[in-house]
């Protein structure tokens, strides 16, 4: 039997770069080699000396010293902390001197405003398909916003870099297609900027995952794509030769076929009979194409279900039908040599096989040979290293364990688990050492069990039926499809071909977590950044599979997810990836912007990141959604709305800006706040070539931002909303609802001018989420006439949205008699500004009334949970605490207060997490 230790020394990666240049002389780091294999030679040494100290570092990966190495290309690839970033920074900040000596850069450069603009990009483009992954961004979507804030030359930042887009991105800015240019080109003019500084960007990508970071460096490393082509068809054809015997099924008039795929089928038990019962042949409509929940035993017509409807919740058809037994899984006990012991899994049967004779396809119900073929391959022993790896228990990882898919090999039929680890040998020994291909064979998710055969799709012959796994799981389908793996990496030959590009060394990859960088203090020009979703993607046990065959896998203590099986709550991932933000925000220059891509329907995860960039001493200068479907971005209000991918743009304030807010008097230093924050606001956005409005302009939003500011460096609020808004309107200036700066005021008019106005500000109070959206709302209406009790409730009605969990019930009349101005005749107004801070002080005085009445409640150890809250009540109580330095009272109430209303409320949750931390 072939030595098989989990993680033998034989090491089978080693990253190596493809292309004719290897053997001439390279200059790196201030050094001259050779070669390349000097280079690597010299640095992996180097590498080797360094790894005690950096072993220290949070997120280094699971791995052996050796394997680790191996899998290295130092210095522009470690798999583990990059010790070379800030040698790559010193040298990028010189080359920077000579592209100004060229006047290809300024030597003063400073963006003013976020790219707020439309983003409309596809996924079908060739680098974006070469590989898979569960989540990328497209590269051309991301070079807009590189193109907006770098100038050629600058350094960028992505810790959570996945595999290697904002890498490609940046180097793509050299040189794009011209189709692409000129698209952008042309966005920029119609979005009101110049044309973007086109030319090479440099750039730092670091991910957890060593999958991940292993695909980004060979996607932006240097290649010579027909040596890449010619030797891995070479190797595809050898591995054909020795392992194409295991994918043969005989034709009619004794000739052989090639498998295509083979789809296999789960096997239950009858409930009622204890008959087997094969799932392909019970539960699958030929001729309609789908599958049945329910069906009939084939042996005793007994109804039966893999998962009986619950008849509560069922369709009144369903509830009138027999109620479906549940059907229980048949298994199987067979000896596993590499783990020395019997292991119990869950019955499959070959149900049809696809073949191709002399380029025609065919299809057949296996035959004896075949069924004698899988067993000859069983019953075979795999010359070659694979991976054995136990499954760790996981969120993800539950169901696959239970049906017995205990160890890595065990996501592998046998035949694909050959062909894979063959392949994989001879890659080893090939003088290119294609990693590329190592790589992403690595992730092909259809050459496991988990490959989904879609019966819609076979029937009715629209597409290929074979669609690669269940995104964001490990689950394996009750109709598997068993691909041809030598297909596939013919197909992935050919789509790593058309995705390869002409780039030099501008991109520096490292294996390590977002909280522990190692750069320098202000050294990254700007960050892009597309983390991860909360609980929505399990990545380290997602990847665990693919990094067993690297042999290097992630640590996932500081991995920045919620997670039940890792004891990671909400606030345990806010929390990670505040220290993550945090590290952003030292490692950049101050006066620079960050890009956070962002994807979660949860209000609450929302809040959380949002909340985390701001205590991380971000600015939030611009939040927009991403309506993939039409390809716009539509202004976020509220985070209870958030139902697509946000676009957050902030940015880190200058160095002059924090040295005169730290010596200014409170009240200086308000508006000089906002006088800084106005100047990075988009002065307007243009949509199909009309302005619209600037929400983050609006008085509400300016004063969020600013409680979020003095919130994060730990200082009392020193104005309140009344005085606020009375002030504001006389110090800057006010058009159609937004605040400028005088200049800004002017090229706004200018703009409006030359192409009219789409939406003005009072878009932003259609919908009522909270009841200080009411207030928006009722201002703006009795802004322009006052207005009776009766005739503003069915439109307050209309534009109310459902109460959330928790919260008290928003009363209109309340309202009202709190915040206007009745009249004879039974209108209410607005209050003019010597009313309105009277106003202000009789509803601070009810809500603060009502806030003691909580905390009392709170403190009554007989209180489990609050309810029915209001939230502008826990807003202003937590305020007044934070001034009195009461913060055991904000940890009260906000321990027992509904947790829906603390996560999705960006303030309540800003003034408990800092109050938590000082308790």
């Amino acid at each position: 039997m072939p030595t098989n230790n989990l993680f033998d020394s034989d090491t089978l990666y080693s990253a190596t770069p493809l292309g004719a240049k290897a053997s001439l002389p390279v200059h790196c780091l201030g050094k001259d080699y050779k070669n390349d294999e000097e280079r690597r030679a010299y640095f992996r040494e180097e590498l080797r000396k360094q790894l005690p100290e950096l072993r220290k570092l949070e997120g280094f990966p699971i791995g052996e010293d050796d394997d680790i190495i191996a899998l290295s290309d130092p210095p522009y690839y470690t798999a583990c902390p990059n010790p070379w970033l800030n040698d790559f920074i010193a040298e990028w900040e010189e080359d920077k001197k000579t592209l100004v000596a060229k006047k290809k850069r300024k030597e003063e450069y400073e963006v003013h405003e976020p790219y707020a603009s439309d983003v409309s990009e596809g996924k079908n483009n060739p680098i974006y398909n070469a590989h898979s992954y569960h989540t990328k961004v497209p590269h051309p979507a991301i070079m807009r916003y590189i193109l907006h804030y770098t100038q050629p030359g600058d350094i960028i930042y992505d810790g959570f870099a996945g595999t290697g887009m904002t890498g490609v991105a940046a180097q793509l800015c050299d040189n794009p297609d011209l189709e692409l240019r000129t698209r952008i080109d042309a966005e920029f003019i119609d979005q009101g900027f110049k044309k973007p500084n086109w030319g090479a960007r440099k750039a730092i990508c670091g991910d957890l995952s060593p999958i991940a970071s292993f695909i980004a460096c060979n996607f932006n490393a240097p290649v010579d794509t027909g040596a890449f082509e010619r030797e891995a068809r070479r190797i595809l054809a050898e591995v054909e030769s020795e392992c194409g015997w295991m994918y043969e099924t005989h034709h009619t008039n004794g000739m052989i076929g090639r498998i295509n795929y083979t789809v296999w089928s789960d096997v239950f038990v009858c409930p009622a009979c204890g008959n087997e019962i094969i799932f392909w042949d019970a539960a699958i409509d030929k001729e309609k194409g789908i599958v049945l929940d329910d069906f009939n035993c084939p042996h005793c017509d007994a109804m039966v279900s893999k998962d009986p409807a619950n008849k509560q919740s069922a369709s009144e058809s369903q509830r009138l039908r027999p109620v479906a037994k549940k059907l229980g899984r048949a298994f199987t006990t067979s000896y596993d040599p590499l783990l020395s012991s019997s292991i119990r899994q869950a019955k499959i049967v070959p149900v049809l096989i696809n073949y191709t004779v002399n380029k025609d396809r065919f299809e057949k119900k296996p035959d004896l040979s075949d069924i004698e073929l899988v067993k000859k391959i069983e019953a075979s022993e795999i010359p070659y290293w694979y991976p054995y790896n136990e499954i760790p228990k996981g969120d993800k990882t539950g169901e696959p364990i239970r049906i017995g898919i205990t160890h890595v090999h065990h996501f592998y039929t046998k035949r694909n688990l050959w062909f894979k680890a063959c392949f994989i040998n001879k890659c080893k020994n090939n003088s290119l050492n294609i990693n590329l291909l190592e790589a992403v064979l690595g992730g092909i998710s259809v050459s496991t069990k988990m490959s989904r055969f879609r019966v819609p799709l076979w029937i009715n012959k629209t597409s290929g039926p074979m669609k690669g796994m269940t995104a964001g799981t490990l689950y394996i389908p009750s109709c598997m499809g068993e691909q041809n793996i030598g297909n596939v990496i013919d197909e992935k030959i050919q789509a790593i071909c058309r995705g390869l590009f002409s780039r030099d060394h501008l991109a520096v990859i490292q294996v390590a977590s977002a909280s522990t960088s190692c750069l320098e203090n202000d050294s990254i020009d700007y960050i892009f950044t597309d983390p991860p979703f909360g609980s929505n993607i399990m990545y380290s046990e997602l990847n665990f599979i693919w990094e067993c065959w690297l042999k290097v896998i992630t640590n996932n203590k500081t991995e920045a997810i919620e997670n039940g099986s890792q004891g990671k709550s909400l606030f345990d991932y806010q929390r990670l990836m505040e220290s993550c933000f945090s590290e952003y925000y030292r490692s950049l220059k101050p006066g620079r912007w960050m890009t956070v891509e962002f994807s979660n329907t949860a209000a609450a995860v929302w809040n959380g990141i949002q909340a985390s960039i701001q205590r991380a001493g971000f600015i939030i200068a611009n939040v927009a959604a991403l309506d993939k479907q039409q390809g716009s971005f539509n202004a976020v209000t509220n985070p209870t709305s958030v139902k697509q991918d946000l676009v957050i743009s902030c940015y880190k304030p200058s160095s002059e800006f924090d040295t005169k807010f730290r010596i200014s008097s409170s009240e200086v230093s308000v508006w000089d706040f906002i006088a800084e924050h106005l100047s990075h606001l988009p002065i307007c956005i243009i949509k199909k070539k009309m302005t619209t409005a600037v929400i983050e302009r609006s008085p509400k939003i300016l004063y969020d931002r600013l409680i979020s500011y003095y919130l994060m460096r730990g200082l009392p609020i020193p104005i309140d909303a009344a005085d606020f808004q009375v002030s504001l309107k006389t110090k800057f200036v006010d058009r159609d609802g937004m605040m400028f700066l005088p200049d800004q005021a002017a090229e706004y008019e200018e703009q409006k001018r030359k192409l009219g106005m789409t939406k003005q500000i009072d878009f932003l109070f259609d919908v009522i989420y909270s009841e200080s959206d009411a207030l928006a709302w009722l201002k703006d209406r009795l802004a322009r006439k006052p207005q009776k009790y009766q005739d503003i409730q069915p439109e307050f009605l209309k534009a109310n949205t459902a109460t959330r969990k928790g919260e008290k019930e928003i009363e209109l009349k309340t309202l009202l008699e709190e915040n206007f101005i009745e009249l004879a005749d039974g209108c209410y107004r607005c209050p003019d500004p010597s009313e309105e801070k009277d106003r202000e002080a009789l509803r601070t005085k009810a809500l603060l009334k009502e806030f003691n009445h909580y905390l009392e409640s709170a403190n009554d150890p007989k209180t489990k949970k609050l309810k029915e809250l209001r939230v502008e009540a826990l807003r202003t109580g937590f305020k007044a605490c934070w001034e009195k330095k009461d913060f055991a009272s904000i940890v009260v109430l906000g321990e027992k207060m509904p947790q829906n209303l603390l996560l999705e409320d960006e303030q309540l949750l800003m003034f408990y997490d800092i109050a938590k931390d000082r308790v």
